[in-house]
């Protein structure tokens, strides 16, 4: 791969250890998918898991004097001042993501602590070229946004955040964005949980590839955006997609797959989305937790909570939770949606990913969640999946199905 003088000073140690190993990450993948040179980018994008890897690489970063050069925003670890009190947490198992926090405040980046950036931390514009990871979203900036980013890791988007720069391969090129199977929507998509199981369905039948969906009759809200992209990457690796007339880079089929026949085809209707949520219950019967936000709930998710739980309370023995950003998370507080979840007996906690030790005291228990990437996770023994109503109604209950 070509480098500038100055990439290759980078790269030879001369401005400093921490960027160095930063390049040589780069220059790794680089040679891996045969890129001729790096390329500038607007801003990253790095999927922080408050786990050992990640406070590796951070700390190995950050003590070798680096600091990114371009807005690098950072995903959920989890609130551990919430928590004290609440769970018993071991002090060295907080000790990880303590440090790994403490490393992305050193290393200058954006202090997000959020896994859905591109609505209000980390915004990229269209045409831009980023390094995003996160299951969400890569699709997310890729398709809705039409940014540039390949489906990064989280030590490759910190690497780009601290060089500016990335390799330029896979979806930095036009005629790699192109579609790939043509999926023909003729299920009723009414909310965001059908945009959640279209998403874990298709994932599941494609595996790896850029699908194009079609007679989907309305625009996607950004909640169904959210969801879509998320599962996608999750039952699959599905770094974007196309909805013609209604994301950015497409507005009809042929354009879509760029003159291209599609590879594959296949059809979702109702049938396939029923199967798709039965297939995801692992149990019924009574529930000791609720958990939603995952990908992180927006400020309109965290108000529809509030508006079923208003004047009710949650069943004795049931643990409500909900998972949103510090900015969200402000915002509810102002409009008292944070007051009705607790009048209820719910809590509200920003900075934190379901898939974290935070929740240990849960991996004996049956759990009910709106979304198929947290139980995916498997932070409790067994799982439901439902809609957001029917969470809040087995809530209340203390049973469901």
């Amino acid at each position: 791969m070509y480098l500038t003088k100055e990439e290759e000073r980078i790269l030879n140690g001369e401005l400093g250890e921490g960027i160095q190993k930063a390049m040589e990450l780069l220059v790794a993948i680089g040679d891996a998918y045969d890129a001729e040179r790096m390329i500038p980018i607007n801003r990253a994008h790095a999927a922080s898991s408050g786990q050992e890897g990640d406070m590796y690489f951070v700390e190995l970063l950050a003590n070798g004097g680096a600091c990114c050069r371009v807005p690098t925003s950072t995903n959920p670890v989890y609130d551990i001042e919430y928590f004290d009190g609440i769970f018993e947490i071991l002090k060295e198992e907080a000790e990880v993501p303590r440090r790994v926090k403490e490393g992305y405040k050193r290393i200058g980046a954006i202090l997000s602590w959020c896994c859905i950036p591109y609505i209000t931390e980390n915004i990229p514009l269209y045409g831009e070229t980023v390094a995003f990871s996160e299951s969400s979203a890569t699709p997310y900036v890729n398709s809705v946004i039409g940014a540039k980013t390949n489906r990064e890791a989280a030590q490759s988007a910190l690497a780009a955040g601290v060089i500016g720069k990335t390799p330029e391969y896979g979806l930095h090129f036009k005629e790699n964005r192109k579609g790939t199977v043509l999926v023909k929507v003729e299920a009723a998509l009414k909310d965001e949980f059908d945009y959640t199981l279209l998403g874990e369905y298709v994932g599941k039948q494609i595996g790896y590839g850029i699908p194009v969906f079609t007679s989907i009759s309305r625009h996607p809200a950004a909640e169904e955006f959210i969801n879509l992209c998320a599962m996608l990457n999750t039952s699959g690796a599905i770094p974007m997609f196309h909805i013609p007339g209604f994301t950015v880079e497409a507005s009809t089929i042929e354009e879509a797959f760029r003159g291209n026949p599609p590879e594959d085809k296949i059809t979702v209707t109702n049938r396939e989305l029923k199967q798709t949520r039965e297939g995801l219950q692992t149990t019924s019967g009574k529930i000791d937790l609720v958990q939603l936000g995952c990908p992180h709930y927006t400020l309109k998710q965290v108000g529809d909570v509030a508006r079923l739980l208003e004047g009710k309370r949650i069943c004795d023995g049931v643990s409500f939770w909900v998972c949103t950003s510090a900015t969200a998370a402000l915002l509810a507080k102002r409009m008292g949606y944070l007051d009705v979840i607790e009048k209820a007996g719910g809590h509200v906690v920003a900075d934190t990913c379901i898939d974290m030790i935070c929740w240990n005291s849960f991996k004996d228990k049956v759990g009910i969640t709106d979304s198929s990437k947290c139980a995916y996770y498997r932070r409790f023994k067994e799982a439901m999946v439902a809609r957001l109503s029917d969470c809040v109604e087995a809530a209340i209950k203390g049973e469901w199905g």
